[in-house]
């Protein structure tokens, strides 16, 4: 809320900032600043932060972010700028604000799938009288914006817009917390494209700090820190009051904290919903991730993660997402979660992992292409930036970023210090599976990766020889068969094959790590070395001292040969 009225850029640069031009990059990714004046340098003396994305489905090159406008950092008063870019985020014009001179903040955008954009505002005034929301709309790729159309709303608001094509297409849906306009009435839906909303109603479980998503058939999850989550079946009837379930509390290892370490006056992380829209197995999976204090001893802060199978009716054991080691004090906040149509998830968050004293974070990255049973190596994709400079008489970054993933990889919009001063920033992180530096999608384009079922993962990253669940990129046993990859002579061995302690498996006469015909021929050759009463009797020659101990107890026996009949598909020797 506000405590200071608004005041002009003062004459003249505040110490430690700089007027750059051009891009930030680290290792290949290329941070582009989006609150900049005509000619792409940086605007020195204000702050921007909490920034939010929106694409038009209809044609991606046009995005448009919003975000919190302090003009000066001597004043907390700040309103809703806004930046938008026509060439896929290469370059950014910022306009100014939505309605200058006017206390706007939270601000959250979206797109329908006719190509509109959206851009949610909570609004008070300097008495703090009144607390509500109003959405405006774009149908220009961003350049202009209608008037603004009440949505009743409050304190840190959030909504989604139906894409799919069933009965809630193109309904709006947002929540809020309880500082208001309507007490605890938290929920409201529009059903005519934001052309007007109706009055909000109550949600079960207080959800507070959350998010909206909608799933593949229309359904709507809410989200709340702790984990919370609520459901809707009918909120895509227009002809009916939404009603939600509440589904309790997902175990996600930890307790939600925020206002301390890295962001004193702010959230350390909002808590995140979202669904998978693809037409794989995992098509309307559920995931949550929230930065969350471990349980255990060690780092203040982890970035977690969850999934139901179930519509949110139970929920797995929570994933660790940020790879570093458990006890180095490291703090990972604002963690963000994606999920792309092709169903890769995606997470960017804050990292302190490389400052002892947790003074400069990093922006990191990490993907996962099995429904976030594991997830990649995580990858730094920002230039070390000081969290704690240009504070606009507010202690925070603000209480968010966001990220929206596509099938080619997911873009980002970020706040962060590299001019001394906060700034918003867009971040493209070009999917690249196998970690050679170069986006998947050119190489499969190239021919230099193969992607048999074109769904734009390459197919090196998305085997699953043994068929649990895990890629083999990611699988300690890829051919599970109980021996490590490390120690394994032959890791791509055939599922469900006994194997000796090397990984060879039993049946491989031949020595090429499978069990086919050129074995059954050979294994010809020495059935004579079997037994058929008592136990084996050494023999001198050599391919009867090898490799037909079929069940692996020490004997050749009547058991080897029914293993061996087994193997070879054979009813009798």
């Amino acid at each position: 809320m506000p405590n200071d009225p608004w005041m002009p850029r003062p004459a003249g640069n505040p110490a430690g900032t700089t007027e750059h031009c051009g891009p930030w990059v680290r290792d290949g990714f290329v941070s582009v600043q989006v609150n900049v004046d005509a000619n792409g340098c940086n605007i020195v003396g204000d702050a921007a932060n909490e920034p939010s994305i929106a694409i038009d489905a209809v044609n991606p090159n046009n995005i448009v972010i919003g975000w919190r406008q302090f003009d000066t950092i001597l004043s907390d008063f700040r309103q809703a700028g806004w930046g938008y870019s026509h060439d896929a985020g290469r370059t950014w014009t910022f306009p100014g604000v939505l309605e200058p001179g006017v206390f706007r903040t939270d601000p959250v955008l979206d797109s329908d799938a006719e190509g509109n954009l959206y851009y949610l505002s909570m609004v008070t005034d300097a008495d703090i009288t009144f607390v509500y929301c109003d959405l405006w709309k774009s149908a220009d790729g961003g350049v202009t914006w209608g008037r603004p159309v009440y949505a009743y709303g409050g304190d840190k608001p959030w909504f989604a817009i139906d894409k799919t094509p069933g009965p809630g297409h193109g309904n709006l849906y947002a929540a809020w917390d309880y500082y208001s306009c309507c007490g605890n009435r938290v929920f409201t839906r529009s059903t005519n494209g934001g052309g007007s909303f109706m009055p909000p109603t109550t949600l079960p479980g207080e959800p507070i700090f959350g998010t909206v998503a909608v799933g593949p058939d229309g359904e709507v999850y809410i989200s709340g820190v702790t984990a919370k989550v609520l459901k809707s079946l009918n909120a895509r009837d227009a002809g009916v009051t939404p009603t939600f379930m509440y589904l309790g509390d997902v175990a996600l290892g930890g307790s939600y904290t925020g206002w301390g370490g890295p962001n004193p006056g702010g959230l350390l992380g909002q808590s995140w919903i979202a669904c998978d829209h693809s037409g794989g197995s995992s098509r309307g999976y559920v995931y949550v991730l929230t930065s969350v204090r471990p349980d255990a001893l060690g780092d203040p802060l982890d970035v977690m993660f969850a999934r139901s199978v179930d519509g949110g009716t139970s929920w797995s054991r929570p994933v660790r997402v940020n790879d570093d080691p458990r006890d180095n004090g490291a703090w990972q906040w604002f963690g963000t979660l994606a999920v792309a149509p092709n169903g890769r998830i995606d997470v960017v968050w804050n990292d302190t992992r490389n400052d002892p004293t947790a003074t400069f974070s990093e922006l990191y990255y990490s993907f996962s292409i099995n429904a976030g049973r594991t997830w990649a190596r995580n990858v730094a994709v920002s230039l070390p930036f000081n969290h704690y400079l240009g504070y606009p008489q507010q202690s925070k970054l603000g209480d968010y970023y966001h990220m929206i993933s596509d099938d080619l990889g997911a873009s980002v919009a970020y706040a962060a210090t590299f001019n001394g001063e906060q700034d918003v920033y867009f971040l493209r992180v070009p999917f690249d599976c196998n970690g050679n530096g170069l986006p998947d999608s050119d190489e499969i384009l190239d021919g230099a990766l193969a992607d048999v079922d074109e769904n734009l993962i390459p197919d090196e990253c998305e085997s699953d020889i043994d068929n649990d669940g895990l890629m083999d990129r990611y699988d300690p046993d890829i051919d599970n068969d109980g021996v490590a990859n490390y120690d394994d002579r032959c890791p791509f061995g055939p599922p469900g094959v006994r194997a000796r302690t090397d990984g060879s498996p039993y049946g491989d006469g031949d020595g090429n790590c499978s069990v086919d015909l050129a074995d059954y021929r050979w294994y010809q050759s020495v059935y004579a070395c079997f037994s058929t009463s008592g136990p084996f009797v050494p023999s001198p020659n050599r391919v009867c001292r090898g490799g037909v101990d079929f069940d692996a107890d020490g004997d050749v026996d009547l058991q080897d040969v029914a293993v061996f009949q087994r193997i070879f598909g054979l009813s009798g020797g």
